[in-house]
């Protein structure tokens, strides 16, 4: 979905900067984890930063 916007459309790249399920996919696949773990890792990151104030 373009995941970063959330329109819904998995693999539709609006924007340049757009993070797609292609992309996601191909993170995961070289770590060989799954697609969901990659997006829980990048989930729990941010957090972790927004935490420390390091993002908004």
């Amino acid at each position: 979905m373009c995941l970063n916007c959330g329109c819904g459309e998995y693999n539709e790249r609006h924007k340049p900067t757009d993070i797609t399920l292609d992309d996601l996919r191909a993170a995961a696949d070289g770590h060989d984890m799954a697609v969901e773990e990659a997006a829980d890792n990048i989930h729990q990151g941010a957090r972790g930063l927004k935490q420390e104030r390091k993002v908004s």
